[in-house]
This record gives structure tokens, C-alpha cells and sequence, in this order.
């Protein structure tokens, strides 16, 4: 429901705003860069994450969009997703780029960077409760990340959460050589 009413509110917006447009030769450019604009400024308010001129609206229309999603150990799908499912369907859609089927596979196809080197799209890895990677997710910026939780679906969390913390192993971004989809 709160998504409808969010979906709505933007969708008004975007209406509104294109009514008070004065006409202009390059009116269609002027459009397309206000809907980016307006865009950008809902999901940094829906999200919490100050988007940039350079920020990725695809990635962050597709975490909007799976928000939710309940979790299913080896789902890659909405009707249920696991974390590495999540990473795999958001890459494939977002970045047109396939990435392994688990967290450990994944690992083995970035160069890792530290916290502070994070970027939009960049890889977030956890060992929780053992010694091998077991959890990923996507950051966003801001110090927050989207991943698919086992206890409450695809959501997004803050690096900085003690529990986040206390798991985290590394960042990484995405080798230059990966395979693009055609």
C-alpha cells in the first residue's frame, strides 16, 4: 500500500510539473532530465540516499522494485530470492552483466576495495557465523546497502549496524573482464 501511495505521489509529480513546462524547441530533452531529476529526488527521500548527478536511476528503480521480496534459499525470482539471487537478477537487469550464482562465487570475480573506496554497485561481502563468505549485497551509497535478508526479504541496511559490522569482510568491484550480455 505504501508503495502505491509513493508510486502515485511521483507519478502526479511528474505530471504536474510537465503541465507547468513552457514550451521549448529540445522540449523532449528538457522532460526526459526533469523525470531523471524528479526521479533522483524520490528515491533519495525513499530511500536515504543523497543521489548525485551521476547516480545509477536504474539501480535504484530496481531495488525499489524488489523491496519486499520475501526470501527463499535459492530463489532468483520475485516470488522469492536469497541474497546471491538478488545480486544476480539486480546485475543482469541493472548492468547487463552476469555474476555468479552464489557469495562465493561472486567473490572470486571482483578486486576488492575498502569501505570507504565503495561506489554505487559495488559488491559487499559477510562471513556470518563461519570462515567463508556467506552473505552479499549491493551498496548504494550513503553507507547503506540492498540484499535479501533471510529473516525479512529483500530490504536495505546500513554498513555501519553493529551487526553489519561485526560480519563484514570486504567491498568489491567487479573485474573489467567480466562477460557483458548480449
Amino acid at each position: 500500500m505504501k508503495k502505491l501511495f509513493l508510486a502515485t505521489a511521483l507519478f502526479l509529480s511528474v505530471l504536474s510539473s510537465q503541465a507547468q513546462t513552457k514550451s521549448v524547441p529540445n522540449q523532449a530533452e528538457v522532460e526526459s532530465d526533469e523525470d531523471k531529476s524528479l526521479a533522483k529526488d524520490y528515491f533519495s527521500q525513499i530511500m536515504g540516499v543523497a543521489m548525485s548527478a551521476t547516480s545509477n536511476v536504474k539501480l535504484f528503480q530496481f531495488v525499489y522494485d524488489w523491496i519486499g521480496t520475501p526470501y527463499h534459499l535459492g530463489g532468483d525470482n520475485k516470488s522469492g530470492v536469497d541474497c546471491s539471487g538478488f545480486a544476480y537478477q539486480l546485475y543482469t537487469k541493472v548492468f547487463n552483466t552476469a555474476i555468479g550464482n552464489n557469495s562465493r562465487n561472486i567473490f572470486s570475480m571482483v578486486n576488492p576495495v575498502g569501505k570507504e573506496e565503495l561506489k554505487e554497485g559495488d559488491l559487499v561481502f559477510f562471513k556470518i557465523h563461519s570462515r567463508a563468505i556467506t552473505h552479499v549485497g549491493v551498496y548504494i551509497g550513503n553507507g547503506k546497502f540492498a540484499h535479501a535478508s533471510s529473516s525479512k526479504g529483500v530490504m536495505i541496511s546500513y554498513l555501519a549496524d553493529p551487526y553489519w559490522t561485526r560480519y563484514y569482510y570486504k567491498g568489491g568491484r567487479l573485474l573489467a573482464d567480466v562477460p557483458q550480455n548480449n
